[in-house]
């Protein structure tokens, strides 16, 4: 999907089209905001001079997506937002409605699994599809079958999409990247060459920055210089698996399924503060996010029809130093009560007498809760008090 955390916003505010957008930061509800002031007004008549600009924005958040005039500046999604300013100063800004984007997720996936059912979900934007068997799917090499995806799903959202048509998901993920806005590229094999070696070597889904930055450091800068080393080098540097997989990957090569079925490893909520919280002097404020991520995630279990029964945290502190700790119990569990609770006893085997950035909670060993309900209520348990957290110093 196109800038989609974007495109959605500007579903509601249409007077934003054509203006650098972004979206991410706080965690208020702007547009609550922005009604309150204009309340005789319709939202798509209120004026783009009320929304607030990127250049007045303070914290920690990071972009979540940018509209393409935005982009312009050099302001792209996971930068920060006070970098960002820097950039496009005058950019509004806006958070994610996240309820609505997952609305709007699901009925463009619809579209999609009514043409083509052969589909693999990576993300709240994005899909693979295989063409293979679909009726029509070979038409002008794929070209009719994705116009016709196109059609539906603006058809169904006022959203476009980019879609990249190929041999294998690598090359049709790179594809989909090569036309944006409202794009189609067809990709063959005998294309790799020509499309894909002259571009730069972080365009290969799966080479992340220290990737790239090794890369460059050994004077490697496109796909073809990749694709122009010997395995052996590859391997050298990059050990025996990555170095292999470099150079299928640089040649165009993946043999990876469309995979329709998948069961999530572990569900997680996190949040970075705005300030850096102490556990002793900010101990309220830290009891209330800590408990208002266990209700998400249990929110997201239940919503996904999971449970779990190891339950974990993690700690970011203000010197960017990582601490994680997990307890595995003995059922299964969505019950953010229970969440909390054992989520604080693996707090408590942590140093908490650092300033903190960031806080998580993750719950893994998931099962489907239909598979385990039977167990579940077999086991009454009694509820325990939840201790108060935050208290080391």
């Amino acid at each position: 999907m196109d800038a989609f955390f974007a495109s959605v916003e500007l579903l509601r505010y249409p007077q934003l089209r054509g203006l650098p957008v972004v979206i991410g930061g706080g965690r208020r509800r702007v547009d609550e905001i922005i009604r309150e002031r204009y309340a005789e007004r319709p939202l798509s008549e209120i004026p783009p001079e009320a929304f607030p600009l990127l250049k007045d924005y303070v914290g920690r958040g990071v972009i979540t997506t940018a509209t393409y005039p935005a982009r312009v500046f050099g302001v792209g999604s996971a930068m920060g937002m006070m970098k960002a300013a820097k950039l496009a100063p005058d950019a509004i800004v806006l958070p994610a409605d996240f309820d609505e984007v997952r609305r709007v997720s699901r009925a463009f996936k619809a579209v999609i699994r009514d043409i083509a059912p052969l589909v693999e979900d990576r993300g709240i934007d994005e899909v693979y599809i295989d063409f293979t068997d679909v009726p029509g799917g070979q038409r002008e090499g794929g070209r009719v079958l994705a116009r016709l995806i196109q059609k539906g799903i603006f058809e169904a959202t006022r959203l476009t999409c980019s879609i990249g048509v190929a041999p294998n998901k690598l090359i049709a993920k790179m594809a989909s990247e090569f036309n944006k806005p409202n794009g189609i590229s067809i990709v063959f094999e005998e294309d790799v060459q020509a499309k894909m070696w002259p571009l730069a070597v972080r365009k290969i889904n799966g080479i992340g920055p220290k990737a790239e930055a090794r890369l460059h450091k050994l004077g490697v800068q496109t796909i073809g210089e990749i694709a122009a080393k010997d395995v052996a080098w590859l391997v050298e540097n990059f050990g025996r698996s990555t170095g292999h997989w470099m150079h299928h990957a640089a040649w165009g090569r993946d043999d990876r399924p469309v995979v329709t079925e998948s069961e999530p490893v572990s569900m997680s909520r996190e949040t970075t503060f705005d300030r850096d919280l102490h556990a002793v002097r900010d101990r309220a404020e830290l009891g209330a996010i800590f408990t208002q991520l266990c209700e998400h995630v249990a929110e997201d279990l239940r919503r996904k029809g999971y449970v779990g029964k190891t339950i974990g945290i993690k700690l970011r502190y203000d010197d960017f130093r990582i601490a994680t700790r997990d307890q595995t119990i003995g059922h299964f569990t969505d019950d953010p009560r229970e969440i909390r609770r054992i989520a604080g006893q693996c707090l408590k085997r942590v140093p908490l007498d650092q300033r903190l950035r960031l806080l998580g909670v993750r719950v893994g060993k998931l099962a489907r809760t239909e598979e385990v309900a039977a167990i579940a209520a077999a086991a009454p348990c009694v509820a325990e008090p939840i201790p108060d957290l935050f208290t080391q110093g």
